[in-house]
């Protein structure tokens, strides 16, 4: 029975987004906007300021007065309001639930846990900052070298459109811990649950232009932010190509960069693994947060002996994963966030029975004849050099192949551009130890799906960028480090001239 187009409307929802600069809400000063649609009926339900260059200027004019005196914050005030940064995101847990399942097409179960991980990630650097030291150096009792941690000045923050509000917490909470003002560009497809910050900031006591936010196109507001000359250092999550553009953008400003790109990760099933456990983990690695995660297992390589069974019981799960309307507390799969990228991740679907045997999936599912909707797609027997293999999909689509040996399984694991993540599963600990070296990523997991530690670096290799965040290393990041040397004996400088 089809399922009617019309998406469940959460309460309170704007008319109308508009920036947050200097702690007063803003139109564009242009007076531009741009529409914003629900990836359910794919229709207008509202508009956002489109910022620009005038825009960004005003907000970093206002980042550059807070500086000063937020930089000047001793660690545990900062820590104090970061905890209620915490209490302020946590108390709106069902209403960003509702507005991120709205505006993105997440399921509502899954959208239900972003509000406690956002409030995590302000606890956790609200501790890091106060129990964080610096270092000392000491050379017998001649001289003694220590490090000063000072806040690097205005930050620019460009954050992605998968799970929207809490990516931006990972990159808003260290900036903030560290002393840093800063200019939050958020997504243009998912601009709703930004909306909320400016509201839970007022409520936390941040003072007025520490915190601003510019909606905009990428082109336009977020090529603004990055060309600013005020902008010292840029963190930005998104695609590998404008990470690219970036990049070649900040040359002559010499900006530092903290960049997590694209993923192609794989996952490495041998046929002494736990088969269940392993299934588990692909489908929901995969299939989750409706495939759009950079730390996907979107390429799943199985060693030859349990590769048929494998892949068929993954077949058989992909055509059971329950795709719906993204407030069904029922639904697995929900909508995909835009019709530009259904429209992408369809084409790679087209690509994929090209090159390699659609085994499951692929099709809209017969009851929703409307919005973004695709069964959860499985390609068996995929070639290593097929498009669906190499390129980022980000969407439900998975392609399994199979491997003979533990050397074919790190070559191929190793065989594309990216390298953020990976996936060994083995019951034999030394080879999944010897796996974990051997394959050219920025994190990998043994026996077990993506659980992510907020004291680690993340971050990947290859085209998968540079830099790493989480834990000390976003306070580093976000830092300028000076070494003091202090002579405590007597000088022996050579008498140059004397």
């Amino acid at each position: 029975m089809p399922v009617p187009s019309t998406p469940a409307r959460p309460d309170g929802l704007p008319e109308h987004i508009r920036h947050w600069i200097g702690g007063a809400f803003a139109d564009s000063a242009g007076g531009a906007v741009f529409d914003v649609l629900d990836p359910v009926s794919n229709t207008r339900y509202a508009t956002a300021a489109a910022g620009g260059a005038a825009d960004v200027d005003k907000a970093v004019e206002a980042a550059r007065a807070a500086f000063p005196a937020w930089a000047a914050l001793g660690n545990r005030e900062r820590a104090t309001i970061l905890n209620r940064i915490a209490d302020a995101v946590e108390a709106r847990e069902d209403r960003l639930a509702a507005f991120e399942s709205f505006d993105s097409g997440l399921p509502i179960t899954q959208a239900r846990g972003q509000a406690r991980r956002a409030a995590e990630n302000f606890r956790y650097f609200a501790d890091v900052i106060v129990a964080l030291g610096e270092e000392a150096f000491r050379v017998g009792d001649q001289q003694i070298n220590y490090v000063v941690r000072t806040p690097a000045g205005v930050a620019g923050l460009i954050t992605p459109w998968n799970t929207p509000f809490m990516l931006e917490s990972w990159k808003l909470a260290p900036a903030i811990a560290s002393g840093c003002t800063l200019v939050l560009k958020p997504a243009e497809w998912t601009p709703l649950s930004a909306n909320l910050w400016p509201e839970i900031f007022t409520e936390a006591g941040v003072p007025a232009g520490v915190v601003n936010i510019v909606h905009g196109i990428g082109e336009e507001a977020g090529q603004a932010l990055v060309d600013h000359p005020d902008v010292p250092l840029l963190s930005f999550t998104g695609s590998t190509d404008t990470g690219r553009h970036i990049m070649r953008c900040s040359a002559d400003g010499l900006k530092e960069l903290s960049m997590e790109l694209g993923g192609k990760s794989p996952v490495v099933v041998f046929a002494d693994a736990d088969l269940d456990a392993a299934l588990d983990s692909v489908i929901f690695g995969v299939f989750s947060l409706n495939g759009e995660r950079c730390t996907a297992g979107s390429r799943v390589l199985v060693e030859r002996p349990v590769y048929e069974e494998f892949t068929r019981r993954l077949a058989e799960r992909a055509e059971k994963v329950k795709v719906g309307p993204p407030s069904d507390p029922a639904t697995e799969v929900g909508a995909l966030v835009h019709p530009e990228h259904y429209a992408r991740v369809m084409g790679y679907v087209e690509i994929g029975q090209r090159e390699a045997k659609l085994i499951a999936g692929g099709g809209r599912p017969d009851h929703l004849p409307e919005g973004n909707y695709l069964q959860p797609a499985v390609f068996g027997d995929v070639p290593r050099d097929a498009r669906i293999f190499q390129e980022e999909i980000f969407g439900p689509v998975v392609a399994v192949a199979a491997f003979d040996d533990e050397a074919e399984a790190i070559e191929l694991a190793n065989a594309t551009r990216y390298g953020l993540a990976a996936y060994v599963w083995t019951g034999n600990l030394k080879r999944g130890h010897r796996i974990a070296h051997a394959v050219r990523s920025g994190m990998v997991w043994i026996n077990s799906h993506n659980v992510r530690d907020l004291r680690t670096p993340f971050g990947g290799v290859k085209d998968s960028g540079l830099g790493r965040e989480g834990g000390a290393h976003s306070i580093d990041f976000f830092s300028e480090t000076k070494i003091v040397h202090v002579m405590l004996g007597e000088v022996h400088t050579p008498r140059f001239g004397a």
